[in-house]
This record gives structure tokens, sequence and C-alpha cells, in this order.
């Protein structure tokens, strides 16, 4: 029924808000006046309610008013009810008195036909059980009378060995023993079931005896009709699990038996595999009739053959995985692991083959899902294998890192015998020798570490020579200050200093050390990538299809054999550019060569700028074949860059000394008034001042030339356009002297 609206009296129009919001079923205070506040002030909006509710009200007062009359009825037309209701009390109490009593005779009607209903359940469910156990005595009488006309006829005829009699005869038992069956646990408990229990015993024992007879007759002679109706039988009493063992007790053990020996799969070298062999031909020469039966060919009648049954899965498989454990326990020794490999290779393909001749997929997972395969499967320990493999692996490595940076065997891609190891044992982990699908997470993980031991390896080893370093210079200076000081402070300062050079002997690296170092982490960063290739086929076999793992992961261990390439390039750019500027600081000998020697001008570069530039020619020379030229390219450019810096500072002050020295000869011939001196040379040539900044500009000249020829521009050395400028003017200067 539809709620009658109540109507608001109507307010003035000049109301900051709607009289109807108050009537709303979900109408709420809080939202209601920050509503009204988008429009008024609270004042307002105070107002303007005050003035709405004196409208209430008087609305109110007028509504009583309006309907005071009916109040006012309502007490006069109640006068005299309360002896009307007197008046009922009498009749309503009989008629309850009478409501009660008819209940009471409902409820014993209702009882007693429940007790009638109850005894009529309990007789029915004796005749019942009456009715089957009538049942169980009729079909043992039938078997027996089955049973005693086929002995008589036995007794009678000739044809006493008649399989196929016999099998239709154990067809028409087994029926009735099924149905014997049923009614016996159906009439579970009644006494008359304990006498006839032995009958059935007798007959169930018989039953049998003669099913297994006859499958054994059936399977001798290779009889399919024989088989057929054994097997049928057994599948109507639901005996199938019984005859597969059956089968597996009769037919198959003698063959495991006289198959896996151990002494033969020790004594051959490929002993194993022809045992394998042997029992995957077990399948088609001697289980042929069985499948062709039960539908396990493909030649197999689909209207003849009898369902339910897996020989291959419970009868085959369970005894050949008994004799390999009981006959073969050394089969599963993980002790040495590379026999232990091929052995697990072998037996796995050996299951992968018999997992084939199951015929169906059905019959696989019903194969992989029985309790022998997956024993067999547990037998192998491939934790323990693993773990065997994994102290070979980081041992190996370990050991090589221990005994130094040695260089690497001729052959190798790798410079450093720590290299080569890490390398060999990285592709090991994925090879056909020592890889398992099973334990792919095992050797993923393990490829990281490696990958990471390795990284870290190499940042001790940086640490570790940058200690050195440090001590050995402080070392240097401390021997220094000692040589000056006291006695005692000599001979403390000796001390130190014998210990640092010991262990600076076995920690600091050579620069070839440094830059196989460099070599290795860039052969072993490209062929990280050769090793992806290799993971994702074989994880690819394994259906593991989320590569993007393995490349970021690939990728982070390959940022972090990178990340050691910028200190080591560091390093040998130092030393390369310490080694330059040994030679570059001749420079400041060149003003000894000129002055007052009366030496003829030059005219070719001196041969300290080609010493200088030896390591940088070397560096070239012997590691252009295990270096990218753009490594060895960027190691020069960072050298000269260095060296030409200090060589700069070395120039300028040789030819702020030129220039200081000069002017200081000019004030002197000023003074003194002569017109020539031993100093400047006479008027037949340059002056000694402007030889040597001619002889530092061709050295200038035939180091930017040299430079060129590394295949290097000058533009990307730091200073050298500077360099350039600085000693192009004092060659303008030395031109600007008369011959």
């Amino acid at each position: 029924m539809e709620k009658k609206k109540m109507n608001l009296p109507k307010g003035p129009n000049t109301l900051c808000f709607d009289k109807d919001e108050f009537m709303k079923d979900d109408f709420d205070v809080d939202h209601f006046v920050s509503e009204c506040r988008k429009h008024v002030q609270l004042e307002e909006l105070r107002e303007d309610l005050e003035l709405y509710y004196k409208l209430l009200k008087t609305a109110m007062v007028e509504l009583i008013n309006k309907d005071y009359a009916d109040f006012v009825n309502l007490s006069t037309n109640l006068v005299g009810m309360d002896k009307a209701l007197n008046q009922l009390t009498v009749p309503l109490g009989q008629l309850r008195e009478e409501v009660l009593s008819l209940k009471s005779s409902v409820s014993e009607g209702i009882q007693a036909i429940d007790v009638r209903l109850s005894k009529q359940d309990d007789i029915q469910r004796k005749k019942i059980c009456v009715l089957k156990l009538i049942q169980v005595v009729r079909s043992v009488e039938k078997i027996e009378k089955i049973l005693h006309s086929h002995t008589s006829k036995e007794m009678s005829s000739l044809e006493i060995n008649s399989p196929l009699l016999a099998g239709h005869i154990l067809e028409r038992i087994a029926t009735e023993f099924n149905q014997l069956q049923f009614h016996a646990v159906q009439s579970k408990g009644m006494p008359l079931l304990d006498k006839v229990r032995p009958r059935i015993a007798g007959i169930t024992a018989m039953l049998q005896q003669s099913l297994e007879g006859l499958l054994l007759e059936g399977l001798q002679t290779s009889n399919v009709d024989i088989v057929r109706h054994c097997l049928r039988t057994y599948a109507t009493i639901d005996k199938t699990r019984d005859a597969e063992a059956l089968v597996g007790q009769i037919l198959v053990k003698p063959y495991v038996d006289e198959v896996i020996v151990e002494e033969h799969v020790k004594s051959h070298p490929n002993g194993l595999q022809e045992m394998y062999g042997k029992l995957l031909a077990f399948v088609p020469h001697h289980c042929r009739l069985l499948r062709e039966v039960t539908g396990g060919t493909i030649s197999s009648d689909k209207a003849d053959i009898v369902p339910g049954y897996d020989f291959l899965v419970n009868s085959v498989w369970p005894e050949i995985v008994k004799g390999l454990e009981e006959k073969i326990p050394s089969l599963f020794n993980p002790g040495n692991p590379d026999t232990f490999h091929e052995k697990y290779t072998i037996s796995m393909e050996f299951v992968r083959k018999y997992e084939r001749q199951c015929g169906s997929q059905a019959s696989v997972k019903r194969l992989r899902a029985h309790p022998s395969y997956l024993s067999f499967h547990n037998k192998w320990n491939l934790p323990v294998y693993f773990q065997i493999r994994f102290k070979e692996t980081a041992g190996s490595l370990e050991t090589a890192m221990s005994e130094g940076l040695h260089k690497a065997p001729d052959g190798s891609a790798y410079q450093l015998l720590v290299s080569h190891v890490l390398w060999n044992n990285l592709v090991k982990c994925w090879c056909d020798q020592i890889y398992l699908p099973l334990l792919a997470h095992r050797f993923w993980k393990l490829t990281l570490q490696l990958l990471s031991r390795y990284s870290k390896f190499v940042n001790e080893m940086l640490s570790k020579a940058t200690s050195t370093e440090a001590k050995k210079e402080t070392t240097n200076h401390l021997s220094t200050i000692g040589h000056s000081a006291s006695a005692p402070n000599l001979s403390y300062t000796e001390d130190l200093g014998s210990g640092s050079e010991t262990e600076a002997k076995s920690t600091v690296l050579s620069t070839n050390q440094l830059v196989y170092i460099v070599s290795d982490l860039d052969t072993l960063h490209d062929q990280v990538s050769e090793l992806q290739e290799i993971i994702k086929h074989k994880l690819e076999l394994i259906g593991f299809n989320n590569f993007a793992i393995i490349s970021d992961s690939l990728a982070d261990s390959q940022a972090s054999l990178s990340s050691c390439i910028p200190a080591l390039s560091s390093r040998i750019t130092q030393r390369l550019s310490d080694s330059c500027f040994s030679y570059l600081r001749s420079a400041s000998e060149v003003p000894r060569l000129y002055r007052r020697t009366n030496k003829e001008v030059p005219t070719k570069a001196s041969a300290y700028v080609d010493n200088a530039l030896k390591p940088l020619h070397q560096l070239q020379d012997d590691y252009q074949s295990m270096l990218k030229q753009s490594i060895i390219q960027d190691w020069l450019r960072g050298a000269l860059s260095n060296s030409t810096q200090r060589y700069y500072e070395t120039v300028s002050d040789v030819l702020s000394s030129v220039k200081k020295m000069e002017e200081s000869l000019k004030r002197l011939k000023q003074a003194r008034k002569t017109v020539t001196s031993s100093s400047t040379g006479t008027n037949r040539g340059l002056s000694d001042d402007n030889k040597i900044r001619l002889q530092l500009a061709l050295d200038v000249e035939y180091l930017g030339d040299q430079i060129q020829k590394m295949g290097l521009q000058t533009s990307d050395i730091k200073l050298f356009s500077a360099l350039v400028e600085l000693i192009q003017s004092a060659k303008d200067l030395a031109s600007t002297e008369p011959l």
C-alpha cells in the first residue's frame, strides 16, 4: 500500500530552502546545511528556519481545532463496551474447551497410526531381508547346481577340457556370484547368512581358482576367446585388480627376474641400455594378446573389448620397478656424479619410451599417478647430486680465485685462468653431461651465483690493490720523512715500509693484469648473451616460457660485470698517462739543450715525444687482438688527455721561463749597451730562446700528427687545442726574428 504523503504548509517564496526536503526518507541535516551554505550565510538560514518553524506550529494548532469534535465523540462512543465484552467471555471459554478436547482426540489417533506404521515398516524391512536371504540361498543353490551339472557332463563326455565351455560356465557362475555378493552385503548381520557363509566361501575359492587356471591357460595357448571370457568374468565380479596382479606374478615377474641382473649391467659397457631394451621388448612380445583384448592397441575391435584393465600400468610397471629397486640398488647411488647422471639419463629415456607404449594419454596419466612410478622417481636423490656438482663448480672457481691472476691456457677465449674457469663452469651447468631438467631451477640459481661471485672477486681485487697502493705511497712518504728525522723514528719507518712492500707484491695489479681483466669482462659480457640462448633452449624443453625473467636477471649480471670496467679503465689510463708524462716532462730540459750551446736550428721533434708515445703504441700492438678497438681508443684518449694537460703546464712553464730569461737578458744588454751576447746568438741565426720555442713547436706538431695516426682526433684531447695555440704564439714570436 502506498504511503500517503503529508502536505506541509506553504511558506514565503523568500525561503532559502525547499520545504519538501524535510519529508524525504534520506533527509540528512549535515547535507541540508552544507547545500544551503552554498547559497546563503548561516545567519540567514537560521532566520528562515525560525520563520518556517512558526508556520508549522500555527498549522498544527489549526489541524487540532479542525478535528476537535471527533476527538470528543470518541470517548462517548465507547460507553457500555465493557458489558458487551463480559457477555462474550462464557461462550469463548466453552469454545476453548471443545477445541482442546478435539486436539487431544486427534493426537491419540495420530499416535496410534504412527505405532501401526512403525510395525508395518519393521515387517517390511524384515520381509526384504528375508527375500534377500532367500535370494542368497537361491543363488548359492543355483551356482552349486551349475557346478554339479558341469561335473556330471565332464564325467560322461569326451569333451572334458573344452575351454570355451568352461569360459561360458564361469561367466554364468560369475553373473550369479555377482548377484550373490550384492544380496549378501545387503543381508549382513542376519543369523541365516552365517550358516550359508561356508558355502559362499567354497564357491569363491572355486571361482578364483578356476579363473586363475583359465587365465593362465589362455595366456599360455594365446587363446583370445579364453582370455576375453576370463577377463570379462573378473570384471563381472569386480576383481580386475586381482587379474592384473595375477598377470604380474605369472607373466611379468619371471621375465623381469631373468632380465634384471646387476652383474650383467656392471660388466658390460652398455649393460644398462641393453637391460632397458629387453624390458621394453616385453610389452610388444608378451602383452600383445592382453592389450588386444582390453583395447590397448589400435587394432582392437571396439565392439569386443573388455574395458577396465590397464596391464602396462598395474601389472608390468610395478614388477619392473620392484625388480630394479631390489636387484640393482646401486643404480640410484649418487656418489659418482658422472655415473649417476649417465644412469639417470638412460633411465628417464626408458621411462619416456615406456610411456609411449601405453597407447593413450589416459593410460599415461594413470601411470604417472601410480605409487610405483612416484617411488621410482623418488629413488633418484637429485638434491645430493646437485650438491656434489655445486661443490665441484664453486670449489674450482674459489681455488682459481685464491691462486691469483694467472694466465689462461692457450686457446682459451679468456686471458686469465679465473675467467676461463668461470666460463667453463657456466657452460657445464647447462651441458648435457651435467644438466638435468628437474634441477633447472637450481642450475639457474648457480649460474647467477657464479656471475655474482666473479663480479665480487674483481671488485675485491680492485679494492685491495687500491688500498695497497695507497699504503705504499704513504710508506714512501714516511720513509722520506724518516731519513731526515732522529734514529728511533727511522727504525720504526723502516719496519713499516718492509711490511707494506711485502703486501704490495701480493695485491698490486700490473697493467697487463688490469688489461686482462677488462678483456675478460668484455668477453664475458658478450658470451653471457650466448649463454642465455642455451638456457632458453633448455627451459623450453621443460615448458618454461617466461623468458623475460631470464633476460632481466642476466642483464643485471651483465650490468654488474660492466660496472667494474670504468674503475679498471681509469687505473689503466692513469698508468699510461704517468708513463707518457714521464717522457713528456723532458720538455723542461729543452732550454738546457739550446742555451749557450750554439746548437743548430731545430728541424725535427725531440726524441722524448717518440718515447712518450711508445707505451701507447705498445698498447695498440699488444692488445688489439684481445680488445675491441673502441676500448683501446678510449684508453688512448684518456691517457693523452691526462698527459697533455700536464704537458701543457710544463710547456707553459718553459715558455714563461724563456720569456722571463729573454726579458732579463734584454735589460742586461741595454744596461751594458752591448751589441751581442752569447745568450742571444749571433746575427747569423736565431737566438737560443727562439730555438727553444721552435723546438717545442716542432714537438707539439709532431705529437699532434702521431695522435692522428693512432686514429684519434686532436679535438678530443683535452687542452691540446690550447697547447697548439700556446705553441703557435711562441712559434710566431720566433719567426719574427731575422736570420
